[in-house]
């Protein structure tokens, strides 16, 4: 099920009455972008969606949950309408499906109503990363995932790793990392990330890769993109 994030990204910033103008600057990004990613003509890369979401305070499978149901004139309507559904099942064709900038596709699992947790199939498309920045990311929380097919490199504390299918990780978010694709297939892999963000957390600062892998053609673009920046992306 496609979600409409953007939508969620604004009431949820309507919500804390904070301008466009005054999330945009703390999170480092221009207002023009901020508010294409609202009106849904842009998507964000997975870094952005984390700074957003960090910086907001607010939960990221909350934001997901409301971001897959349907649009309407009373969206507390359709809320309560889905909260009725038992959350012990959901259906492959209810998941929520969030594209993002670069490749990266989020599709969101069942939660049995917990907020805590935001388990997520990602998939990585050849070239596939975070962010075109070249940033590693920080956001609170502990990172746990599993490989399915295809290849995905990890960098981690400016450490890289190569995961392939059967590969896990886990981490504390508070990590620099960043994931991205440096082949010419699909990568995909079952994510969760544990832990609700702190609305008391300042924006955590952004590290960024060294100069000796920053991206200095395509070819490296595709190696040095992000992850998600700131618990995807």
């Amino acid at each position: 099920m496609k979600s409409d994030l953007g939508r969620e990204l604004r009431a949820a910033r309507e919500r804390s009455g904070a301008s466009l103008r005054s999330v945009a600057t703390a999170v480092g990004i221009s207002p023009s972008l901020l508010s294409q990613v609202e009106t849904g003509k842009v998507h964000p890369s997975v870094s952005t969606l984390y700074a957003i979401v960090s910086h907001l305070g607010v939960s990221l499978d909350d934001l997901l949950s409301r971001a897959s149901l349907p649009g309407s004139a009373d969206p507390d309507t359709a809320r309560d309408a889905a909260a009725r559904r038992d959350p012990a099942v959901q259906r492959a064709a209810d998941n929520p499906l969030i594209e993002m900038e670069n490749g990266v596709t989020w599709e969101r699992l069942a939660t049995g109503g917990r907020r805590a947790v935001a388990p997520l199939v990602v998939t990585y498309a050849p070239g596939g990363s975070s962010s075109v920045e070249g940033r590693l990311m920080r956001h609170s929380g502990w990172e746990y995932g599993y490989m399915i097919e295809g290849e995905l490199t990890l960098l981690l504390d400016f450490e890289r790793h190569r995961l392939r299918p059967g590969d896990s990780v886990s981490f504390e978010s508070q990590r620099p990392h960043l994931y991205l694709n440096e082949t010419d297939a699909p990568a995909r892999g079952l994510f969760f990330v544990l832990g609700r963000v702190d609305p008391e957390l300042s924006p955590v600062p952004e590290a960024v890769v060294p100069a000796a892998d920053r991206p200095r053609s395509a070819v490296d673009v595709l190696a040095v993109i992000q992850d998600l920046r700131g618990p995807v992306r």
